[in-house]
């Protein structure tokens, strides 16, 4: 399945693994890269040296193209930066923010960039900046998300800028791979089955508990703070949305108090398994997702799905 993006990146598939804040570890990414995606480290807050352990770690696992997230509002921002640029990452992915302060660097140690963007004006910014590719990411998806559906937001961006365009957010099976090329993509970004490969490290109950869920059990926390999260349903998620009716009837609302409640929530979900007070962050997919395999399996099938709906569909046009 070559795409301008497999090309750009010199991977297999068209087929991302998303930079999960505690389940995108080197032994995760380093799965999806060698099975033929395109595995990426997630840094979060981390600081350099745990980077730089990350990025050596992930070297040992894999010889295969793979990518580092930063997060531009880490505190540690400029010494991560400074260090990828000497470091021989081929592959920068941005969340939280412009890349712009540091695109010249990035250019000049001959990395690729791809910032996650949930807007038409944000991606044709991205561009006119020197970004190589785009993420574009539906409130389809698990985490922080933005307010427009994948299906609507990424054909209007496919249209508007000439780098490739990759779609995240509701992507669970090949039917999805095959309905985002047609909308335009290069390639597609996994989050939320990724977490219950064999090879993903979150916690077993977090896993069990994306396996069991269906349709309707992810909810959307945080929509007064202006920054959403979808998550699983769950005790926390209660309290929280009730926390949140309760504030807006304030005058003067205290948003502290919901920052509190969550602190700690996604550490306690992936890496404790607290089902009941952590933060699982999972996209409305997880209805979709009844097994847990291995990487390279998810990724098979999710090609060979693809591949299975284009050769039937091409009925529709004799």
């Amino acid at each position: 399945m070559q795409t301008a993006i497999t090309k750009l990146l010199n991977i297999k598939y068209p087929i991302i693994q998303g930079a999960m804040a505690w389940v995108a570890d080197a032994d995760l990414a380093s799965a999806v890269s060698n099975a033929g995606g395109l595995g990426i480290i997630g840094t979060g807050h981390d600081p350099v040296e745990v980077v730089r352990e990350k990025v050596e770690t992930m070297k040992n696992k894999t010889n295969q193209p793979f990518a580092v997230n930063v997060m531009l509002l880490n505190p540690h921002v400029e010494e991560v930066v400074d260090y990828l640029v000497n470091s021989g990452v081929k592959i920068i992915t941005t969340g939280a923010g412009n890349p712009g302060k540091y695109m010249e660097r990035f250019k000049e140690a001959g990395i690729v960039v791809i910032p996650v963007v949930a807007s038409v004006a944000l991606a044709k910014r991205m561009e006119r900046i020197g970004a190589d590719a785009v993420v574009v990411e539906g409130m389809e998806a698990g985490g922080h998300i933005g307010k427009q559906t994948t299906l609507a937001l990424v054909p209007q961006i496919v249209d508007a800028v000439d780098i490739p365009v990759i779609a995240a957010g509701g992507f669970g099976d090949g039917r999805s791979l095959a309905a985002a090329l047609m909308l335009g993509v290069e390639a597609i970004q996994v989050g939320t089955r990724f977490v219950v490969a064999n090879e993903s490290n979150a916690h077993p109950n977090f896993k069990a508990a994306i396996l069991k869920a269906t349709d309707i059990d992810t909810v959307v926390t945080g929509t007064i703070t202006g920054h959403p999260v979808r998550v699983l349903r769950n005790r926390l998620t209660k309290e929280y949305l009730a926390l949140e009716k309760s504030i807006t009837s304030q005058e003067q609302p205290d948003l502290s108090v919901l920052e509190d409640l969550g602190k700690g929530a996604l550490r306690r979900a992936v890496v404790e398994g607290d089902v009941n007070t952590g933060s699982m962050m999972a996209g409305q997919i997880a209805g979709l997702i009844k097994k847990e395999q291995s990487c390279q399996e998810i990724i098979e099938e999710y090609v060979n799905e693809a591949k299975a709906v284009f050769q039937t569909k091409q009925s529709y046009f004799n």
